[in-house]
This record gives C-alpha cells, sequence and structure tokens, in this order.
C-alpha cells in the first residue's frame, strides 16, 4: 500500500513557501508586454522613425554603407509595368528570393533554389514549381499590398541565404535565424528560430517554429520551447536543440551592434541568418515579441533595468 504524504507538516509547508518564493522571484524577472512598451519601445523609439525597421528597403539603406552584412538586392519592383521584363530579369539568377519591403511573419517569401530542367519555370525551396505567370501574380500581390495591410508596397528581388551546414543540422526545414534583443546598443537576450514542417518551412514561432534560447557569452544553444511548450529534440528531424554552438556567433553578436549604432531605434528585435561565410541580416523590428524569454527560459526585466539606467 502506498504511503500516505502528509500536506499538513511543516516540511511541506516549508517546501511550499520555497516554490512559491522561487515562482515569484521568477516572474519578477519576466518583461510584460505593458512594462516592454512603456519602458523601452516608446521611451527609447520615436514613432516618425518606425519605417526604418517596418519597410526592409529602408533598413538596407540605412545600412548600405556600414559594415552591416545584407543580402544583396537583386531587383526592386513598385509599379506593375516593370514586370513587362521580369522573365530577363530573373533569368540573370540561378536562385533568389522574393519578398515584400513592409511584409511580416514570413507573408508573401518565395524562395527559388533554380530552375527546372527544361528552363521553362522556377523550382522552390519547398518542391514547389514556379511558372513565370506564378512569379509575376506573386509580385503583382505585393506591390498590390496583399502582404502590408493594403498598403502598396515594393517587392524586392534578393540573394537566397544558403545556411550554414552547423545550422543547417538543426533546422533542415527552411532558414533559421537569429533574434537578438538590442538595447542601447548593448545585446539583452537572444534566440535561434528553427523552421518546421508544422511553420511551413518559416522561422514564425506563431506558426509552430521553434524558438531555442541562446547563451550571449558562448553562443551555445541552452533550451528549446514550441507553442510555449518545453522540447529537447526538434520535433520533426528528433535532433537535440541544447548544447549546440552556432558558427560565427561573436559576428553575429556585432552585427546586431552595429545595427544599434546606426539606427535612430534604441530597442530592436535584430533578425540574423547564418550563410555559409558569416551572418547576413534580414530585418530589425520595432517591436519584438516577448516570447524569447520563453525559449531561455530567463526573463530579461533585470538585464534591461541595467542598461536603461545608463
Amino acid at each position: 500500500m502506498a504511503e500516505r504524504v502528509d500536506k499538513t507538516g511543516t516540511g511541506f509547508v516549508s517546501r511550499m513557501i520555497a516554490r512559491m518564493r522561487r515562482i515569484r522571484g521568477n516572474v519578477a524577472q519576466v518583461l510584460s508586454m505593458n512594462h516592454r512598451n512603456l519602458g523601452y519601445i516608446y521611451p527609447n523609439n520615436q514613432r516618425e522613425h518606425y519605417p526604418l525597421a517596418d519597410n526592409k528597403l529602408y533598413t538596407k539603406q540605412m545600412l548600405a554603407h556600414t559594415d552591416v552584412p545584407l543580402p544583396e538586392t537583386y531587383k526592386v519592383y513598385g509599379y506593375f509595368y516593370e514586370l513587362r521584363n521580369l522573365n530577363a530579369d530573373l533569368s540573370q539568377y540561378s536562385d533568389f528570393v522574393i519578398k515584400p519591403a513592409m511584409g511580416s511573419g514570413g507573408g508573401g517569401i518565395v524562395v527559388i533554389a533554380g530552375r527546372t530542367e527544361d528552363g521553362n519555370s522556377w523550382l522552390g525551396v519547398n518542391g514547389k514549381v514556379y511558372s513565370l505567370a506564378d512569379l509575376r501574380k506573386q509580385i503583382s500581390d505585393i506591390i498590390f499590398g496583399v502582404y502590408s495591410f493594403g498598403l502598396s508596397d515594393e517587392a524586392i528581388i534578393e540573394e537566397r541565404i544558403c545556411q550554414h551546414p552547423d545550422v543547417e543540422s538543426i533546422s533542415p526545414f527552411g532558414l533559421a535565424d537569429v533574434r537578438m534583443i538590442v538595447c542601447k546598443n548593448q545585446p539583452i537576450l537572444a534566440m535561434i528560430r528553427l523552421a518546421t514542417i508544422k511553420s511551413h518551412g518559416t522561422a514564425n514561432l506563431h506558426q509552430g517554429a521553434v524558438g531555442v534560447g541562446i547563451d550571449m557569452h558562448t553562443g551555445i544553444t541552452r533550451h528549446a520551447t514550441q507553442k510555449g511548450r518545453p522540447i529537447s529534440h526538434h520535433p520533426d528531424s528528433g535532433v537535440a536543440l541544447t548544447g549546440v554552438e552556432l558558427p560565427f556567433w561573436q559576428e553575429v553578436v556585432d552585427a546586431g551592434v552595429h545595427v544599434s549604432h546606426q539606427a535612430p531605434l534604441k530597442y530592436l528585435g535584430v533578425d540574423i541568418a547564418i550563410a555559409e561565410d558569416g551572418p547576413r541580416l534580414l530585418e530589425i523590428n520595432v517591436r519584438p515579441g516577448l516570447e524569447i524569454q520563453n525559449a531561455n527560459a530567463s526573463g530579461m526585466r533585470e538585464i534591461l533595468e541595467v542598461y536603461a539606467s545608463e
């Protein structure tokens, strides 16, 4: 017969009190949305500068002559008549990415790996075959504002990033990116977002991508979550997600800090992919989410308070 646990004794009460203190301490370290908005976004980011983050073309222009590594821009389409030479334009590149300048969450992005064998169509990294008409429609939708809340937009054709083999090993279903919170030129917290089948090959956490916390000093992964639930292995490949040393980590951190030095926005989420030859900035976010704390199993309130007081 199982021994009955006495929940009235002083030992049990002491353990419960200690547990509640730990929980209270952890909660005190978590940055809430209201605290983020009132304490960091509004004081550090003037609204007039938001377009520098919300529009990827403006971000690229701001950083064009700096040390921040960027994917090469091949072509920009802002008007429908410019698409009349689309076939000739795209024929110059073996692979490329189509993305909206003002899109978010991976919406509207098409990644082309090359031409089909007959040379008449393009092959996406997801295995889908795209005709010229398909790509023209995709770019037209971007210009029309399908991915920018109905606002006229521009379509960017840019270099396709082939991620480093070490990153590919933990994110074989799509391009991973590092999200780093930077406040007043100081790197605060970072995670790497890994694509999954559920996220349709994107690094969007809300769609089912995996967030993996990173030790800021070593670049070694330390904790992982999916949809707020702790996990230890990739849900599709089964590969272990903690204890992985990310390549070019110091260069990744340096890139995030360089962005902060160049931008008038002083509280940012900086998104960086790790290519075979080093980091590439993907975009910056003036309203970075808070899921990074779950990915690290660590709040960032105390860290931010140190730099906010300077």
